[in-house]
């Protein structure tokens, strides 16, 4: 039995940062309904190329929408009308864990706020997900990724070195979204562990913005301690050196040399002990201070062999090395198919559908959902059946005057 069963999770938010909190929560074994609007659902639907069954997105969905929602029953309900409202409130007085990510204050509009809900069914645990926050001067503001890498800090230390006519930079994914939902899904999981003492849910309030300030770790602690502002040092390390990427005769590795009994073998392997000896890089403060005089000498060596050459002797020596892996490379590694990172679930009607597995391993069992994404609304039928009652008549009356879909 997997540890959130019997866990029922609602889910309105869209996305990623919410939906991906949820999928974690799926793969934990809780029961997941997505909460979609009736006429297209959630919006990464749409955000393709590329799609999953053609070309334009009318056979099936965005692979962007696969990335966050596999595990789920996908329910189509219009909840700006009354009825819709009802139907909600009604899988709320059930329900352990509510997800949302509107702005702070729009579901109050619906009767789908905390309080409202709470009042139904005070064990509920409502995570609600925004830009900024439920309070302060920024709570009126959308929340996207792009935004809050760049007024959280992360693209101001995110690029090309500053001194080499460094640009803003956002890194490669969602990475805000992506911490956002890890902290949701452990504010939830505290908050079950709470409710089991008090027998009260309560109102997590996350914002995309804390989370960002938060996890910039010790980039902050740099800035806080010391005074100086960090700047943008391309692939290199404010702390540790070396510790970056480096061009071999044929493409690019990196050194991730994180001692100095490390440094000494690298030193060895590259044929340049005296480095190690050298009163200017002999401790990493000193390569940190003298850095500038330290990578010429690396590079020109590591650009006169291959990196396959430089990968073996580095590997022998255990100097933690390895080579900058586009996603051909990634999916073809021979450790990532051992370990069965790429997955493919089965869809009735889309047929085989890719996933990459959660990372928890637990034995010889990943701690991810075998159900794929859904179809919008694929699951309202029997939701509204299961959960509510309803019968085929009530059903489909509300699907003819658009409620549900």
């Amino acid at each position: 039995m997997k540890a959130l069963a019997g866990v029922r999770v609602l889910d309105l938010s869209r996305v990623l940062a919410g939906p991906w909190s949820s999928q974690l929560l799926a793969d934990l074994g809780a029961e997941v309904i997505k909460v979609e609007h009736p006429h297209g659902g959630d919006e990464t639907r749409g955000w393709g190329p590329p799609w999953l069954g053609g070309e334009n997105g009318e056979d099936g969905p965005s692979a962007y929408f696969l990335a966050s929602n596999r595990g789920k029953r996908s329910v189509g309900i219009d909840f700006s009308h009354p009825r819709g409202q009802e139907l909600l409130r009604q899988l709320a007085a059930d329900s352990d864990i509510l997800l949302e990510n509107f702005r702070p204050g729009r579901l109050a509009r619906y009767g789908l706020d905390y309080t409202s809900l709470s009042s139904l069914n005070p064990g509920l645990i409502y995570c609600s997900i925004s830009g900024f926050g439920q309070t302060g001067p920024y709570r009126e503001r959308a929340g996207y990724d792009l935004l809050l890498q760049a007024m959280g800090g992360l693209m101001s230390i995110t690029g090309p070195r500053d001194d080499e006519g460094g640009e803003p930079v956002k890194v490669g994914v969602a990475l805000t979204d992506i911490l956002t939902g890890l902290y949701a899904t452990i504010g939830c999981l505290a908050a079950l562990r709470e409710r089991e003492a008090t027998g009260q849910g309560q109102h997590i309030d996350l914002a995309l913005m804390d989370v960002q300030v938060a996890t910039l770790a010790n980039q902050a602690m740099n800035y806080l301690v010391g005074g100086q502002i960090p700047g943008r040092m391309g692939s290199a390390h404010p702390n540790i050196v070396p510790y970056q990427a480096f061009r071999a005769a044929d493409d690019w590795l990196v050194l991730a040399v994180g001692n100095d009994g490390q440094f000494q073998r690298l030193c060895q392997v590259l044929d340049q002990a005296d480095l190690a000896d050298d009163p200017r890089f002999r401790r990493n403060a000193d390569r940190v201070a003298n850095r500038e005089q330290l990578l010429p000498l690396i590079e020109q060596v590591l650009a006169k062999q291959p990196r396959r050459h430089w990968l073996d002797l580095l590997e022998a020596a255990e100097v933690p090395a390895g080579p900058v892996n586009d996603m051909a490379a990634v999916f073809d590694d021979p450790q990532v198919r051992h370990r069965g990172l790429a997955r493919t679930l089965w869809h009735e009607r889309l047929g085989g559908v890719p996933s990459v597995a959660n990372p928890l391993l637990s034995g010889t069992n990943w701690a991810d959902s075998s159900k794929p994404p859904p179809l919008p609304g694929e699951d309202t039928e029997t939701t509204l059946k299961d959960r509510l009652g309803l019968d085929s008549a009530s059903i489909g009356a509300l699907r003819r005057e658009g409620i549900i879909r």
